[in-house]
């Protein structure tokens, strides 16, 4: 009775602490102003940009200034989110200051980026002056920044008219450009030619491993290219998150794909002539189609051995830095402070992080301003902070460096190119790592897989995810039988979701305005895998 009133006693201190100590002040009435972000970013990053810009705004303006960060979740949930709230004030401003009627047709169609208004309104079809009237209209959501995430989900964000020209081009012409920030780099877009988004910092991909955890397995090098992770070796020791909540998870997993399809291309180009413009697309063509079913095998044996597929893309690391797992994919930030965390922590080397030679571009973390952005000057004046050589310094110089973060080190890697210059490496925390360079072994093919990124989630989650238990049974009987052909061939049999099936029925599927299509095709994809998954385990264990 003692231990559980003393148990209770601490538990009530822990909760109960952080309201006891909350300061009374309101701190948004002591701010002169506020600017409102909305961000996937994690506490570390968000408190460092939100102390530097105060202190920037008040040298610079003798103003206070507050941050008022909007977490919801990761980069996906932020996608869904502002679909939603923008649909509101939208619907209030056609019905109440412009005097139509609010329907279907308008509610499907503001936002469509497919519907292209011509050049006079008069002759606008309904659709059509529905997407006028919301590209020319400035409602909002009372936020005024969308920080971080990746250039696809901000891509659709401005395709759908939800982003805004921030006019950090025009302000700062000499950022930009191939001397400076490119426009593309390894095949990635860094900002968006209309400056309706810009990059701010970099992220490439990778693989965590413990090294603890290997040596019981028996492995005496960690895994360094994705195919590795297929390896039996890891079976329930692979960590995974799931690609259709975390951008993130979803970028790794292109990588894979993107990777599968070169190596295709690059074997063909080894053993045949180069041929004409005709032949040389047919074979890139060929490469993609057939990169693709190799990539869709390997993710099945990545099934198999994972343990889980994670909500959240900081649980893989994590649990690879506690030893509960062998081996993680994800992005190579999440490593770096996974590695420095167990260091502190007595367990020196434990954790590695290894980005696949020829296996990952490097992608970006976007900002851009709301459409309605309810302070759009301070807003553009935090975009201007963020990428100033001041605001760049907090993303990789040490804990305690001149201009450097004061509590987090954030191990990221700037999108300034001047950061990889050696005066300041003495301050950074990565200094061996150079991404203008690494980015030269990569090519991203942006018309392979660009366009199906949210595709490729959905195949991964109704291939792997849905039929998870089934998945796992076959692929462990199917080793224990020592992969007999049949069960092999019943395993990998990956024809329900080619690259035809991806870019046609299951993209439409997923794009289409009635969300039953997407649901009816995804219970039929999973108990199609699961059915199949269940006769490879009886193959398997009949010994064919």
């Amino acid at each position: 009775m003692i231990r559980t009133l003393l148990l209770v006693g601490v538990l009530a201190v822990i909760v109960g602490a952080p309201f006891v100590l909350k300061p009374k002040e309101n701190l948004i009435s002591k701010a002169d102003r506020t600017v409102v972000i909305i961000t996937p970013h994690n506490e570390a990053i968000r408190s460092e940009f939100a102390r530097a810009f105060r202190h920037y705004y008040q040298a610079k303006h003798g103003q206070t200034v507050r941050v008022d960060w909007r977490v919801i979740g990761g980069t996906s949930e932020i996608a869904r989110y502002l679909a939603s709230e923008f649909e509101a004030p939208f619907t209030n401003y056609w019905v109440n200051t412009l005097h139509r009627p609010w329907d279907a047709t308008v509610q499907r169609s503001y936002a469509d980026p497919k519907i292209k208004p011509g050049p006079d309104p008069a002759n606008d079809t309904p659709e059509q002056a529905a997407r006028r009237m919301f590209l020319d209209s400035n409602v909002g959501i009372g936020i005024d920044l969308f920080f971080g995430g990746g250039s696809y989900d901000f891509d659709q964000q401005a395709r759908a008219g939800r982003l805004v020209d921030s006019g950090v081009l025009q302000r700062h012409p000499e950022w930009f450009g191939e001397q400076a920030i490119p426009q593309r780099l390894g095949g990635e877009p860094f900002w968006d030619p209309a400056g309706l988004w810009v990059g701010t910092v970099l992220s490439g991909y990778g693989i965590f491993s413990n090294l603890d955890v290997l040596e019981r397995l028996g492995v005496k090098q960690p895994p360094s290219q994705w195919p590795e992770l297929g390896d039996p070796i890891y079976r329930r020791q692979l960590a995974l998150a799931d690609p259709t909540k975390s951008s993130s998870a979803g970028k790794a997993f292109e990588m894979l794909v993107q990777q599968q399809m070169q190596l295709r291309l690059a074997t063909f180009e080894a053993n045949e002539p180069a041929g004409t413009a005709g032949e040389i697309r047919a074979r890139e063509k060929r490469a993609r189609d057939e990169g693709w079913l190799d990539a869709m095998r390997l993710l099945i044996r990545l099934g198999g051995n994972a343990r889980y597929f994670s909500d959240t893309s900081q649980k893989p690391p994590i649990d690879v830095g506690f030893g509960d797992a062998a081996v993680a994919m994800g992005i190579d930030f999440y490593g770096r402070q996974m590695a420095e965390a167990t260091d502190r922590a007595g367990a020196k080397g434990r954790v590695v992080f290894i980005s696949p030679v020829g296996g990952t571009s490097f992608g970006i973390d976007p900002i851009g301003v709301l459409r309605g952005a309810p302070e759009p000057d301070l807003a553009k004046e935090f975009i201007d902070f963020v990428l100033s050589l001041d605001g760049q310094k907090l993303w990789d110089y040490r804990p305690g460096m001149p201009g450097g973060p004061e509590k987090f080190s954030l191990r990221r890697l700037p999108i300034r190119p001047e950061l990889y210059g050696p005066e300041h490496e003495l301050f950074l925390a990565d200094p061996t790592v150079k991404p203008f360079e690494d980015a030269k072994q990569f090519s991203y093919r942006v018309e392979w897989t660009g366009n199906l990124f949210r595709t490729l989630g959905f195949i991964i989650r109704v291939m792997c995810q849905d039929p998870h238990e089934e998945l796992k049974e076959a692929w462990a009987e199917v080793i224990r039988a020592n992969y007999p052909p049949q069960a092999m061939a019943a395993l990998f049999e990956v024809s329900a979701v080619n690259y035809a099936a991806a870019d046609g029925t299951i993209r439409e599927a997923l794009n289409a305005s009635n969300k039953i299509e997407e649901v009816q095709l995804a219970k039929k994809l999973s108990n199609q895998f699961r059915d199949q998954y269940r006769l490879a385990a009886e193959l398997a264990r009949e010994g064919k």
